[in-house]
């Protein structure tokens, strides 16, 4: 019997009305903004309101490396989620948007897979409810006044040469990371280098984020540090007069969306940094909102621990004095082998010793997590390839490392096959207390800062700063930012900043190549390795795949 997509899987579901699955956790009509019958947005009134309720257990999800076999962290959380909710607590799967870049690029849809999807799963994978489009539309407003300012005779004194502010658009487009703007006419513009990044990585999508409330949301715009002057002094958007504009276009894309699991689980979707070049993690809103009306609220960081968890854990918990009570850590006996240097096209066949030498890859996310004082849950997301003995192997190796281990079966069963792993779950946020900390103080040196998270987290010897990362950190801190978080920008595919270095690489250096600050989102960011801000297509993009027949059925999205 032939095995049906994702997409197949999703389109043949019975959802319910949005408004029914708000039925469950005591949301009322008026409290919802629909967008058609399967989607919609949480009043401000509402998300106000049960701010000051008692909050639930959380649970962050999180993930080994990523490699070509695939983890499923996201179908993990649905399937999470939906079991948690088969066993009787009133659970909320706290989850990013996608971006269109991954979807019509290499990775895909992020919306789970198999029986453990969220839906309407085209809906959610394209325009969604147009919060990215907003977020665009705000960054690049910014950018429009930004060149109309120095069009119109540069009151502030902006140095063309110094502009840092980078127009944005939500997809791969490599051809658009370095260009030429105002050229033609006088009347067209002042000529300058300018660049995009993918709207994933905007300064305005981790602001979006990590804002509280549109208050909040608006001081962090003003903060923004689009240029410096001639004297090297700062301009910011609120220098531009652009914030109010700005949080206008943005006033719908604060509240969460609220849509459904194959089975019915309410998920709140908003915002969708990416780990590798952002901070990972969905809205402060989503997360916060979800906890005052659940049990226990399921949410995600990208990527794997190295990157999503530990922004996840040193910048959006720090930030927001959100505490995470458990850790679930998504392995895969397939990529643990492609850890331990087996070509894809041999990971279905039975190797021990493969699986022995890939394995220090968990191991060390297994440390990482628990460095931060909080218990670990570790998964295998279960292929029928896998054989008892591989899956008997990872089970001793967690349990002798102090974490909880369960067999998930979710993409094939749906919650039914997470109730192992949600039992484990349970039980270990009632018999093992978390003690969360960052591992890092807000007053050592950005420089410190960064060598802790290199050499504690991604294992390596040391930094190597290039002598402009280290005048840009310098100066940095001489503007008064010492004190924020660090957000690395870093390879997904390795712990170290090489790709190609799998499993538990030792014996190297972490390369920081240049550094700058996001002062409204409140963190530095610190590109490594070749990482860049705006992807671009592989040479078979999976656009060459995705269609829509005349009723409007939309194929080849996975």
């Amino acid at each position: 019997m032939a095995v049906k997509s994702d997409i197949e899987i999703a389109q043949e579901a019975k959802m319910l009305h949005i408004r029914e699955v708000a039925e469950k956790l005591g949301i009322s009509e008026d409290d919802l903004e629909y967008y058609g019958k399967y989607k919609a947005k949480l009043s401000e009134d509402y998300i106000k309101r049960v701010k000051t309720n008692k909050k639930g257990k959380l649970i962050l999800v999180t993930a080994i490396n990523p490699t070509p076999a695939g983890e499923g962290k996201t179908t993990t959380s649905v399937g999470l989620g939906d079991a948690l909710s088969r066993l009787g607590y009133k659970t909320v799967i706290a989850l990013r948007e996608p971006s269109l870049g991954p979807c019509f690029g290499i990775k895909g849809g992020a919306a789970g897979g198999g029986y453990a999807q969220v839906v309407p799963m085209e809906d959610l994978n394209l325009h969604f409810t147009g919060d990215f489009h907003a977020i665009t539309s705000a960054n690049n407003l910014l950018a429009a006044l930004l060149d109309n300012h120095i069009q119109q005779g540069n009151e502030l004194g902006i140095d063309t040469r110094q502009i840092i502010w980078k127009r944005a658009e939500d997809m791969n487009d490599r051809a658009l990371r370095n260009i030429v703007v105002g050229l033609g006419a006088k009347a067209d513009g002042v000529p300058r280098e300018d660049h995009f990044v993918i709207t994933v990585a905007s300064e305005i999508m981790a602001i979006l984020c990590l804002a509280s409330d549109m208050d909040d949301l608006k001081k962090r715009l003003s903060r923004i540090i689009v240029a410096y002057n001639y004297n090297g002094e700062p301009v910011t958007a609120g220098d531009l007069k652009a914030v109010g504009s700005m949080a206008a276009l943005l006033k719908d894309a604060i509240k969460p969306n609220l849509v459904q699991t194959l089975e019915h689980t309410p998920v709140i979707v908003h915002g969708g940094p990416f780990a590798n070049i952002a901070h990972g993690c969905n809205s402060v809103r989503a997360t916060e909102t979800a906890l005052g009306i659940s049990d226990i609220t399921v949410t995600e960081a990208g990527f794997g621990a190295d990157l999503g968890a530990e922004k996840f854990l040193d910048i959006k918990c720090r930030i927001s004095g959100l505490k995470p009570d458990a850790v679930v850590l998504v392995a895969t006996v397939r990529a643990l082998k492609y850890n331990g240097g087996i070509p894809k096209a041999e990971l279905g066949a039975e190797n021990l010793d493969a699986l022995k030498k890939g394995i220090v890859n968990l191991e060390k996310h297994i440390e990482n997590i628990q460095q931060y004082g909080v218990p670990v849950v570790v998964t295998l997301n279960s292929f029928i390839t896998d054989t008892d003995a591989e899956t008997e192997f990872v089970k001793k190796f967690c349990e002798e490392r102090g974490c909880k281990f369960a067999l998930s079966e979710v993409w094939a069963k749906g919650g039914e096959g997470g109730e192992a792993l949600a039992k484990e779950v349970l039980d270990t946020i009632n018999t093992k207390p978390s003690n969360y900390a960052p591992i890092y103080a807000d007053d050592l040196s950005l420089k410190e800062k960064i060598e802790t998270i290199a050499t504690r987290i991604y294992g390596a010897d040391g930094v190597n700063f290039t002598p402009a990362a280290s005048r840009q950190l310098s100066k940095i801190e001489d503007m008064g930012f010492k004190n924020l978080p660090v957000c690395m920008a870093k390879t997904q595919y390795s712990l170290s900043d090489d790709p190609s270095l799998l499993g538990r690489p030792s014996n190297y250096k972490i390369t920081v190549r240049e550094a700058y600050v996001s002062a409204g989102a409140g963190f530095v960011v610190a590109l490594t390795g070749s990482i860049v801000t705006m992807p671009g297509l592989p040479k078979h993009p999976a656009a060459f795949d995705i269609d829509v027949d005349a009723d409007g059925r939309i194929t080849g999205l996975f």
